[in-house]
């Protein structure tokens, strides 16, 4: 085999590299369902992320791909095998609280600060850099190399549905949208509304009325705002009083207004990916914590204290009766994304449940449903990712633990995420990158970054894998 200085190759094209990156996390593209057309269909935004990918490999030579303006993918080489390389050009909302411009890719202290810096954008461009090695240096492959590029990863993952509807399946790949080493096991994810039903009978005069509460805006990220519009008939400064006090004791930004006569209410949380609810601080469940202990009418009692009995310092589900973990993808987790309740239509709890691989969410969902019907809640909008796991032996992983070991010089331990990747899209898929032990997952946060360092670690240990695992039949 060819010795080839991966590293050296990476560090020929790092001033191109760094500049398309920032290109790249330049383009705010969220989700824009509101605001869509024939040519972009899940918004401008996503769609002028996909274009700037095909059309930066368009010039670089690859063969490029529109696929129905959800997804494209990047390609080159020959060979009746594929290997995919499954990227995402969305992000999420990027939230308050940023020190500089989300969407300005600043570069500082050696970091490039930018939603979607890590996830996935930044990832996306590495092994996009890697193919270009690879081709660059005209090495033989004997399988076909194609990257592709998703718009709706952080949602609903329509995306890659409507690509692999009309597109070949690869028959094995990678996902550079994660953790170094190996993930070879993925939690099954269930997303679902829980709907609060009809309320029980209205009791006393209440001294409290809740007229709307709302905190989040998608189910795989821990809100970091909520806000609530109250009446209150007596005495409104003890409920501040105590509204204050409550917020202290956590250590939790807060604030309150009066506006015509109704007490407005904010809570400010920590923001993290839904997938471990314990790393940020869920704004909704401390507010809907508060209002849970006042003297609300029966309807608003009846949610607030369903979301404080099952959801409140419990994100495994042990008081729901579904907490469940195992050896090999480790313990359930339930994150409360987007909470609201209004007095006209009642409340709604939506989340994501991340279930191990041994877990069968079909006798998990059926608990739930049992419980809910007694505690007057029901399931809506209930859709679920099985949950995905590659055998240690298999070559793909074989190989890819050879590749990080020789490039990073540690050994390459396989570890399980309550994380959804598009590798569960494949049979033979596991996640590979980009963050390297040791660093913090500061992924859906404020202040997300990549190392330009890892940057290029990165973008060397996928070209060595693009060509190892394509020079091989």
């Amino acid at each position: 085999m060819t010795k080839i200085d991966w590293m050296s190759e990476v560090e020929k094209r790092k001033q191109s590299l760094i500049k398309d990156t920032q290109d790249l996390l330049h383009i705010k593209s969220l989700l824009d369902e509101e605001n869509t057309t024939a040519d972009a269909p899940l918004g401008k935004g996503v769609k002028e992320a996909l274009d700037f990918m095909l059309n930066l490999g368009a010039k670089d030579g690859f063969i490029p791909k529109n696929v129905g303006n959800l997804a494209g993918h990047l390609e080159f080489g020959e060979g009746g095998e594929l290997l995919g390389i499954l990227c995402h050009v969305d992000v999420v909302p990027e939230g308050d609280g940023w020190s500089s411009d989300p969407f300005g890719a600043e570069i500082r202290d050696g970091k490039i600060f930018a939603r979607g810096a890590l996830d996935d954008k930044g990832p996306t461009m590495a092994a996009y850099y890697a193919m270009k090695i690879v081709k660059d240096l005209g090495l033989p492959l004997k399988k076909r190399v194609r990257m592709i590029i998703g718009i709706d990863e952080e949602s609903n993952w329509r995306c890659v549905e409507h690509y692999f509807k009309h597109e070949e399946m690869p028959t094995l790949g990678f996902a550079p949208d994660a953790d170094f080493p190996i993930i070879n096991a993925e939690k099954g994810i269930a997303d679902f509304d829980m709907v609060q039903k009809k309320s029980p009978q209205e009791a006393a005069e209440s001294n409290v009325k809740v007229v709307n509460f709302t905190s989040g805006k998608r189910y795989n990220m821990v809100p970091d705002y909520a806000h609530a519009t109250i009446l209150i008939k007596e005495k409104p400064e003890e409920t501040v009083e105590k509204f204050t006090n409550f917020m202290k004791e956590y250590e939790l930004d807060h604030g309150h207004d009066i506006q015509n006569g109704e007490l407005i209410l904010e809570v400010k949380g920590v923001s993290a990916h839904g997938m471990e609810p314990k790393n940020g601080k869920n704004a909704g469940l401390f507010l809907a914590e508060f209002l849970s202990k006042q003297e609300l009418d029966a309807k608003a009692t009846h949610y607030f204290q369903f979301v404080s009995r099952y959801f409140f310092n419990d994100s495994r589900g042990v008081n729901l009766g579904v907490a469940y973990s195992d050896d090999i993808s480790g313990e359930l987790t339930i994150n409360p994304g987007k909470l609201s309740y209004t007095d006209e239509s009642g409340g709604r709890i939506g989340m994501t449940c991340r279930y191990p691989v041994t877990n069968k969410m079909e006798s998990t969902r059926a608990l739930l449903e049992d419980l809910l019907l007694k505690e007057g809640f029901v399931i809506d909008n209930f859709s679920d990712s099985k949950p995905h796991h590659v055998d240690e032996q298999e070559f793909l992983i074989q190989t890819l633990k050879k590749v990080y070991e020789e490039q990073t010089g540690d050994k390459a331990e396989l570890i399980a995420i309550g994380g959804g990747t598009y590798a569960r899209s494949l049979k033979a898929g596991v996640a590979f990158g980009p963050l390297f032990p040791g660093r913090p997952d500061i992924a859906h946060q404020k202040d997300e970054y990549m190392y330009i360092e890892d940057l290029l670690k990165a973008t060397a240990i996928y070209a060595q894998a693009i060509y190892e695992l394509a020079m091989s039949k």
